[in-house]
């Protein structure tokens, strides 16, 4: 039985310390370079979709089902084939979907952009207005505080839960002020703690009474098929579904790609969302573009054919992502279990494990594993503007490292996380704040 660094003497700790300083001393001389910093797929994941650029060649047959040639212009709203594929993976009708380009990173942004000049379904823009607020679900995703930040909106800390965001908080917010206009949401497998909302949490928010009109659910479904187990799987309520239950059919925007899917700088990204909302999104894409591109549309789907196309894709996927996620987390049980200098949560699916330590340690541990060669994420991204306000929580990606380097970076995080834990209770108990 491990004993707990709190329990331990002056004299205990220092004996630890010195081991271990010896341990990261002697990692830190190889002069390793290892990446943990963003979730992205690896080499061996990106293979799985290689045969997409067979699917089209100079004798392929370019028309989509409608009959229009890919190569020209047409179809703003996506091909249909496509529209249906990725109507499919949002679990909406058709009717409901409108096609982007590669990034849904890129139709979040604009759809903020759109609200801030054009207005939302006809109220005033929000550039126009004096004071933006949006809720923002901690710890959450760092892109999403990003575009928010840089149109100067004012971000709102909500917890988050094991059943998602605070709601009592969310209800209470949203209905007392009519200057928050959005909150960001990643429903299954949360960026970055791998929660899923309940059914409760997706009511909840279908139900929202907002002071504003133009308030609008930012629901990310970035991870939505990401399982990393086939018996072992979290399913959520479909929200468009459950707002139109309950009246409010244009509170929501769902996002989703194939970024993770496919390629992640040649997916298709789409929107899903009431026809009162796709409606209002054209108005802009109009004048935006004739056409995102429809060779890829066509690409992705003549690989995939259907969901259970998509399905088996994602088991391949799970298949090389599983034992790397399994890795880390078996190295955080062992080498961190029983000391109580961190928590974590082990996801069924997605691409991050949170790790939460020691209270105003966070920094100095990522600090710690640079120096040591091993890039994360820099602490305090999951919270807006960097400002985690205990210091604490920290993303790990499992998924780019080959498996023999994310050996190396989880040790190395394990001995980071043990040195500053010790370096904090050994300051407290000379009576220095750290």
């Amino acid at each position: 039985m491990k004993k707990a660094y709190r329990e331990m003497t002056r004299e205990e700790l220092l004996k630890e310390q010195a081991a271990l300083e010896a341990k990261y001393q002697e990692v830190k001389a190889k002069g390793l370079k290892l990446d943990m910093s963003r979730g992205k797929p690896s080499k061996a994941q990106l293979d799985l979709a290689n045969g997409m650029m067979d699917v089209l060649n100079s004798d392929s047959d370019m028309k989509c089902e409608a009959g229009v040639d890919c190569r020209n212009y047409g179809i703003m709203d996506g091909i249909p084939e496509a529209r249906r594929l990725l109507a499919d993976m949002s679990e909406v009708p058709e009717k409901n979907i409108l096609i982007y380009g590669n990034s849904s990173l890129n139709v979040m942004f604009d759809t903020v952009a759109r609200a801030m000049s054009m207005g939302v379904c006809g109220h005033t823009p929000w550039g126009k207005l004096d004071k933006v607020k949006f809720l923002c679900p901690v710890p959450g995703y760092d892109r999403h505080f990003g575009i928010t930040e840089f149109f100067g909106i004012e971000m709102i800390n909500v917890p988050l839960l094991e059943t998602g965001p605070d709601m009592d908080l969310v209800e209470k917010l949203v209905s007392e002020d009519a200057s928050i206009k959005g909150i960001w949401c990643v429903p299954k497998y949360s960026n970055p703690t791998g929660i899923s909302y309940s059914d409760e949490t997706v009511r909840r928010f279908a139900h929202l009474k907002p002071a504003a009109e133009d308030f609008r659910i930012f629901w990310d479904n970035a991870y939505s098929i990401h399982h990393l187990y086939d018996d072992d799987q979290d399913v959520i309520l479909e929200l468009l579904t459950e707002c139109e239950k309950a009246g409010n059919p244009d509170m929501v925007y769902k996002f989703i790609s194939t970024s993770k899917v496919s390629f992640p700088g040649s997916g298709i990204a789409a929107m899903a969302a009431s026809e009162a909302n796709l409606a209002d999104a054209r108005k802009a894409m109009f004048y935006q573009t004739i056409g995102h591109d429809k060779l890829n549309q066509l690409r992705h789907v003549r690989f995939f054919k259907d969901m259970d196309g998509v399905h088996a894709h994602m088991r391949k996927h799970a298949a090389i992502l599983r034992p790397k996620f399994e890795a880390v987390l078996d190295t955080l049980e062992r080498e961190l279990g029983g000391l109580e200098i961190g928590s974590w949560v082990k996801p069924k699916g997605g691409y991050f494990i949170a790790f939460d330590s020691l209270e105003g340690c966070a920094k100095k541990i990522v600090a710690r594993c640079k120096e040591a060669g091993v890039v994360m994420t820099g602490a305090g991204a999951t919270f807006p503007y960097g400002k985690d306000p205990k210091d604490s929580n920290i993303r790990i990606a499992p998924s780019f490292p080959e498996p023999d380097e994310l050996k190396m970076a989880a040790e190395i995080f394990v001995l980071s996380v043990k040195l500053v834990s010790i370096e904090k209770y050994l300051l407290e108990k000379e009576g220095v704040c750290c």
